[in-house]
């Protein structure tokens, strides 16, 4: 008799549970999928600044090489660096330069480029766990070494 009572005020608390932990799991699994298109999407801006940054460090004529103590040396300056990273985003497929902006283009010292650039990502489910778009913002520098 004892053992029928505990069972009789406890029928139905299970289903509440259960429900909970379905939405509990359903927020991780957003959650998840939401962090790792999040983690995607900044390894592709990476590659793209990492590729602008290659090519502007590049961006110079045979004829601004110059010799010093034996040694082969080049002036890199904004304004080519510039012109190069705008140039390589026009190059690439439109499916990794869409939505992506140029925050900067330019070089410090003469001989490196340092691309920054930004783009907006949206998740790939958007609930009221996750906002609908954050600004991811990269920064790539390259060398040029003449040797």
């Amino acid at each position: 008799m004892f053992g029928k009572r505990i069972h009789s005020e406890e029928e139905g608390s299970s289903l509440i549970l259960i429900i909970f932990a379905g939405l509990i799991g359903l927020a991780v699994i957003l959650g998840t999928v939401a962090a790792t298109s999040l983690y995607i999407e900044r390894k592709r801006l990476f590659t793209v600044a990492d590729g602008a940054a290659l090519a502007a460090a590049e961006a110079f004529n045979l004829d601004d090489v110059q010799v010093v103590n034996g040694h082969a040396s080049i002036t890199l300056t904004s304004s080519a660096v510039r012109s190069e990273t705008d140039h390589y985003l026009q190059l690439i497929p439109a499916t990794e330069s869409r939505g992506v902006s140029v925050v900067s283009a330019v070089t410090n010292d003469g001989r490196s480029a340092t691309v920054s650039l930004q783009k907006t990502w949206h998740p790939p489910v958007v609930s009221i766990f996750m906002p609908e778009g954050m600004v991811i913002d990269v920064t790539s520098t390259a060398r040029t070494v003449l040797g």
